[in-house]
């Protein structure tokens, strides 16, 4: 809820949510519960659950699954469900987007027509999307729409679509990184959003910073890299972070996680270790990364796991995770050989060549800048 100074009254604060999957339904029932109003939109051929709710009268969360107990259970009216892109656009003057980063550019592309100056879009997850979608936004026309874009990390939720118009919250981050794109506009931002969402929100320095941020980066490409014959041959056997992380592969996420450290610092940027971070944000004493994946209660209660290199946990993190990465690294000079050898063997997987089709310099309008240009362009 936030106040409305000059009238003296509290006035709801209002949301427009695009996207109808995991995140999207949870987001729109969560920032419902939270006490905002909320617009939910999905694009046809995606709309299956926005019919599902306008059946269903809301959204219902589940209080458990399976074994495990639930948080943030209950049922939530959504304020306004449609198909209709511009009337979810004009609802509300925050426009959130958790989406994977592969729709981040179809779905901007549908808004652009809509948007008005003064707008903030936030992408959950970041992974650099501020980027690609401000030079989206210059190159078809739009280059005046004063819009500022915030990427977060990540989504805060782990959480499932059980049914129709149905999920499953096995847990929530204790606090979300998210940063503003210009990087002067961060606290403005959490300022505005904080009415809405129901965690904290925490600077960080930039958008770059966002993406090298994520913690996905160590957890999610190289660790089904690692375990892709099995996964792919017992489908549906497993609980990805229980079972897929030994004492191996834990080393191996640690190198990786090495390599990401120094290409933040060689940007400048203090990054938090995986560890670090994780145990931040949920609460947890783990000391180790095999510790952590092996005792997360969240994580734990999420019984699933890949079955094929087609998951999005590659698909979606190696191009626009890894491969800004890679890019940054090469700019910087900086040796990151474990980070490569995934993006090679995740584009043998799946016949594509991430390190061209990827979330590259270019893509970002970052391409023949020296680093200091692109520190001083997001600032």
């Amino acid at each position: 809820m936030v106040e409305n100074q000059s009238n003296n009254y509290v006035e709801q604060a209002r949301v427009s949510v695009f996207g109808a999957g995991n995140a999207g339904l949870t987001a729109a029932f969560h920032f419902t519960q939270h006490g905002a109003q909320v617009a939910l939109y999905g694009s046809k051929g995606f709309d299956d659950q926005i019919h599902a709710i306008s059946v269903e009268g809301g959204i219902k969360s589940l209080s458990e699954y399976g074994n495990a107990k639930l948080h943030f259970s209950g049922f939530e009216h959504i304020d306004l469900v449609t198909t209709n892109v511009q009337q979810a656009v004009e609802y509300s003057d925050v426009l959130v987007l958790p989406v994977p980063s592969f729709a981040q550019g179809p779905l901007f592309r549908e808004l652009l027509p809509f948007l008005t100056s003064g707008q903030i879009i936030v992408l959950m997850p970041g992974n650099y999307g501020s980027l690609e979608l401000t030079k989206i936004k210059n190159s078809e026309g739009y280059g005046s729409l004063d819009i500022t874009f915030v990427d977060a990390i990540s989504i805060p939720w782990a959480t499932r679509i059980t049914g129709n118009a149905e999920i499953a919250i096995f847990g929530m981050k204790s606090f979300l990184p998210v940063a503003a794109l210009p990087a002067s506009r961060t606290e403005e931002c959490i300022t505005k959003l904080q009415a809405i969402f129901p965690l904290q929100l925490i600077a960080l320095d930039n958008v770059i910073a966002a993406g090298l941020e994520n913690i996905n980066f160590g957890g999610h490409p190289l660790m089904t890299t690692l375990n892709i014959g099995l996964l792919e041959n017992f489908p549906g056997k497993f609980n990805y972070y229980t079972d897929c992380c030994s004492p191996a592969t834990a080393k191996a996420s640690n190198k990786l996680d090495e390599e990401r450290l120094a290409v933040g610092n060689g940007l400048g940027l203090t990054l938090k270790s995986e560890l670090q971070a994780m145990n931040e944000l949920y609460n947890m004493t783990a000391k180790s990364v095999y510790e952590l994946n092996k005792t997360s209660e969240t994580h734990g209660s999420v019984n699933s796991a890949p079955d094929s290199s087609n998951n999005r946990y590659i698909t979606e993190d190696a191009p626009y995770l890894l491969v800004p990465c890679a890019e940054l690294a090469k700019l910087l000079n900086v040796d990151v050989p474990i980070v490569n050898s995934v993006l090679h063997l995740t584009s043998a997987f799946n016949d594509v060549d991430y390190f061209t089709n990827g979330r590259t310099l270019e893509k970002m309008g970052l391409s023949n800048m020296s680093v200091p240009e692109i520190i001083a362009k997001i600032s």
